[in-house]
């Protein structure tokens, strides 16, 4: 026999909680620009103890800071000095937890716009019935994109960063289409192998926002993978919880007290 029981009045459900990106999005720009500041302002002062092919103080300075920052490690400007081997140790530490957390907020702020915009959409076109690729890429009951919408976007982006680097490679450091791409991919996946690099002035000034934007999009883009993966077998396991036969041995185990009885809800008597 099962019995349910719920004597425990019904409470008001509380409001969805309000995003947070828009607040970690302005402490990510005020922080950001406050960590490359001290980078650059370090690296200005200590031109010297660092080894490289110039073009500009504060360009090399800048590009030094994010390609350090965000792991990729070119080469092409290395320290010399032990008081800058252990600034480039400091850096890259709180560089590398700082960049993840503080710009994850845009990319949230950006899906949450996305989202947003296509569900507001749906609710005004509700009246149409029956199947439409909207339900296919949005869950309008649970109010966001479903993963596979969200691995497609990612996916496309991290497209549209290689693209986007190709082109600027092969036109800004006239290099080949295929030493373009190559150093494209090795730098969004921050792999640096060091053989290629950026050495003109605009070159630099394009990859201190490129590298910055990119590398994270891509980091973002195989998390999203691996969401999709866990959502594929979490809903496998659900299907088939689902649609299973109740049997004896599953209602045994649910009498956790032994008495008989299976409970559901809270009976404080």
């Amino acid at each position: 026999m099962a019995v349910m029981r719920d004597r425990k009045p019904k409470t008001p459900q509380l409001p969805k909680p309000k995003s947070e990106s828009s607040t970690i999005i302005r402490q990510a720009f005020f922080l950001l620009s406050l960590y490359l500041l001290l980078g650059v302002a370090i690296y200005s002062f200590n031109r010297d103890e660092f080894s490289g092919i110039e073009t500009h103080p504060v360009v090399d300075a800048l590009y030094f800071c994010i390609v350090t920052m965000c792991t990729i490690g070119y080469g092409d400007i290395t320290p010399l000095t032990p008081a800058t081997k252990i600034f480039a140790c400091v850096f890259v530490l709180v560089g590398f937890g700082f960049i993840d957390i503080l710009l994850s907020g845009v990319v949230s702020y950006v899906l949450e716009l996305q989202e947003n915009m296509i569900l507001t959409g749906i609710h005004i076109k509700k009246s149409q019935q029956g199947f439409s690729a909207r339900n296919y890429i949005v869950d309008v009951d649970k109010g966001r994109m479903r993963i596979r919408l969200k691995v497609g976007l990612a996916l496309g982006v991290v497209v549209l960063c290689v693209g986007i680097g190709t082109l600027m490679l092969y036109f800004l450091e006239n290099l080949d289409w295929i030493d373009s791409v190559y150093l494209s991919v090795m730098s969004v996946t921050t792999v640096g192998y060091g053989d290629r690099a950026f050495k003109t002035l605009p070159g630099r000034l394009f990859a201190g926002v490129w590298l910055l934007i990119s590398t994270l999009a891509v980091a973002r883009a195989f998390l999203y993978l691996a969401e999709a993966r866990v959502d594929k077998r979490h809903r496998r396991i659900a299907k088939w919880v689902l649609h299973r036969d109740i049997t004896i041995q599953d209602l045994l185990a649910a009498d956790i007290n032994n008495d008989g009885f299976i409970r559901l809800g809270f009976n404080p008597f």
